[in-house]
């Protein structure tokens, strides 16, 4: 056997089942840099293109866990459970930024390492960023404080954790390796093992806005998740949730931080957003020993929103990692803001009945939210507002959205791909629930 990086990715490209040492070879040299970006994007394609097996799989997970620090929580006299959550990402999916300091709220300890956009998908962190000074890559040594002190941390990778991960998260977004069920399942549980967890849930997206964009490939990801995470030791469950509209009223970093902001401090949010943020935060607590029941669990998150105690956790976390004090009555005017704002209009009169989901998030790129390339800069101010869910009924000229844009040709090229994303009809389409499917756990596999 040979460990040269050009063999082994030839073993791949070629077919074959490779063993557990050149999958460390080849982790190895994606974390020291000794592997070049051609050769890292070969090896990502060859395994899109091929596949791997669940060992490969479950190999290449711990690789990359291997790859950096593990963090150890038993110094820290938490007094409640380790957990975390992970989508597998879509079109205005703010959940996290909710979720987290909900669970904070009800006694939980949420050490979340999220990630940045990847294709046409969003990322929390680019979100958070949106914040003023905030610090999405602290030190290990700060995250674990705030955690402890806050309840609630959300940051990237740095240097310390899963660095193999890290490169090759970023070399598959612009590779058009997206979408595959093993780089997607090891990228996600490296992290989330490195963190030190004692559970996970996860938030399979299924829609013509994820990775997965139908049923069977969505089921067939959160088992792959739920079984490589439970045979490294971490309990596991897994909900499908729909991606075939955006998720809430915006798309775009400083605005779904504002949405966040209102659900947060009282407004009424989204229904769609409220739903998938409760039935994943029961799934939390009943996970972590928070609660016994479904409906005892959702109770608990409700009130930690109407108390404001989760308010209270975000705002705790926001300012440990470097954002102002007052961010939570100051937002309106410390996120930045596009100076171009254009209704998009309906082309008929009729009902929203279908949405190209995939479409609204690379219309949030071209205006600029979102990467083409690796070193390419985010504007968090750009995006999309006021989006209307499937079902409403619009008349002609009714603004179905609102374009956030830094100039008036990416105002206008975004209004014609949102004008075109959105199917109007006659009669109401059918669709998904928000919620799709009951829980995937150890026991369905």
């Amino acid at each position: 056997m040979t460990l040269l990086p050009q063999e082994i990715i030839r073993h791949k490209r070629d077919g074959a089942v490779l063993e557990d040492a050149e999958i460390e070879a080849l982790v190895a040299g994606i974390a020291d840099g000794s592997l070049g970006e051609g050769q890292v994007g070969a090896f990502a394609m060859a395994a899109f293109l091929r596949g791997m097996t669940a060992p490969e799989t479950v190999a290449l997970t711990r690789a990359m866990t291997a790859s950096g620090r593990r963090l150890d929580w038993r110094g820290f006299s938490l007094g409640g459970p380790v957990l975390d959550k992970h989508s597998t990402g879509g079109v205005g999916d703010k959940v996290s930024l909710v979720l987290a300091p909900i669970l904070a709220a009800c006694g939980a300890f949420v050490p979340m390492i999220s990630g940045r956009g990847l294709g046409h998908t969003g990322g929390t962190l680019d979100k958070l960023e949106s914040i003023p000074g905030y610090d999405a890559t602290p030190s290990i040594e700060r995250f674990q404080q705030v955690v402890a002190e806050a309840g609630c941390a959300i940051i990237g990778q740095t240097a310390d954790l899963a660095p193999a991960d890290r490169r090759l998260y970023a070399v598959r977004d612009v590779t058009a390796t997206v979408e595959s069920v093993p780089l997607i399942t090891a990228s996600i549980l490296s992290k989330k093992l490195a963190a030190g967890l004692e559970g996970l849930v996860m938030d399979v997206k299924v829609g013509n806005g994820a990775f997965a964009d139908n049923p069977a490939m969505a089921e067939e990801l959160a088992c792959s998740i739920v079984a490589v995470a439970e045979g490294a030791g971490l309990p596991t469950t897994a909900l499908i949730t729909d991606m075939n509209q955006p998720l809430g009223r915006t798309a775009g970093n400083a605005l779904e931080v504002a949405e966040c902001v209102e659900l947060l401090t009282g407004a009424t949010g989204d229904a769609r957003f409220c739903e998938v943020t409760l039935a994943l935060a029961a799934e939390m607590m009943l996970l972590g020993g928070l609660a016994t029941d479904t409906e005892t669990a959702r109770a608990k998150a409700n009130e930690a929103i109407d108390s404001g105690r989760a308010a209270e956790r975000f705002a705790a976390m926001v300012t440990a990692l470097g954002g102002p004090a007052d961010f939570l009555d100051r937002s309106a005017t410390l996120l930045p803001q596009a100076p171009i704002r254009r209704p998009v209009q309906a082309k008929a009169a009729g009902v929203l009945a279908a949405c190209d989901t995939r479409a609204v998030g690379l219309a949030v790129i071209a205006l600029g939210g979102g990467r083409r390339r690796v070193e390419d800069r985010i504007d968090p101010a750009v995006g999309i507002d006021d989006i209307l869910p499937l079902g409403t009924v619009v008349s002609r000229s009714d603004p179905i959205a609102v374009v956030h844009a830094a100039d008036e040709a990416s105002a206008e090229q975004a209004a014609v791909l949102l004008q075109k994303a959105f199917a109007i009809g006659q009669t109401d389409g059918r669709h998904l629930p928000s919620v799709v499917s009951k829980r995937i756990a150890k026991r369905d596999l």
